[in-house]
């Protein structure tokens, strides 16, 4: 049953508001991510452009998707999704990458934003587990295990494991 503290999903609205608030930041983090990505895909130069090309691609579509997961998750919670690139800068802790052309430096910062990333994400699926939110725990869970294995994937690439 609905009620004045429950949003349409049984959750309690205060609670389901300090986590959109989580997911807000996450969103802002995977919009500056996503950026990069794109950056990183045009402007790659050197001996492991095709390589890196083709896969700053395949990663910013995979981007593109959780950006949009995440804010119909917002949403679907019964909040408004951050939507501009003011709110995003402001509330990023992912550095913007300009002019990065070097694939070591590119991957590096990707590594950087990865694991920036997760530590946002753990954060707020302990909360969304707390609030027993499945929904948002398993999107969370699904991204935190992809990006993990990018993480180990680009490290051993840098030979850095």
């Amino acid at each position: 049953m609905i009620t004045a503290e429950l949003n349409l999903i049984g959750l309690d609205k205060e609670q389901a508001g300090k986590l959109a608030n989580d997911l807000n930041q996450l969103l802002a983090n995977f919009q500056i991510h996503y950026q990069n990505l794109r950056g990183f895909h045009w402007n790659i130069k050197g001996k492991n452009f095709f390589e890196l090309h083709a896969k700053f691609e395949e990663l910013y579509t995979d981007a593109q998707e959780k950006i949009d997961q995440i804010a119909e998750r917002i949403l679907t919670l019964g909040f408004t999704p951050l939507h501009v690139f003011s709110d995003y800068l402001e509330r990023a802790q992912i550095a913007e990458g300009k002019n990065v052309l070097e694939d070591q430096e590119a991957v590096n910062m990707l590594i950087q934003s990865m694991q920036t990333l997760i530590t946002i994400e753990r954060q707020a699926l302990e909360y969304a587990a707390d609030l027993h939110d499945e929904g948002t725990v398993a999107m969370l869970s699904d991204f935190i295990a992809t990006q993990e294995k990018t993480v180990w994937m680009f490290s051993a690439w840098l030979n850095n494991s």
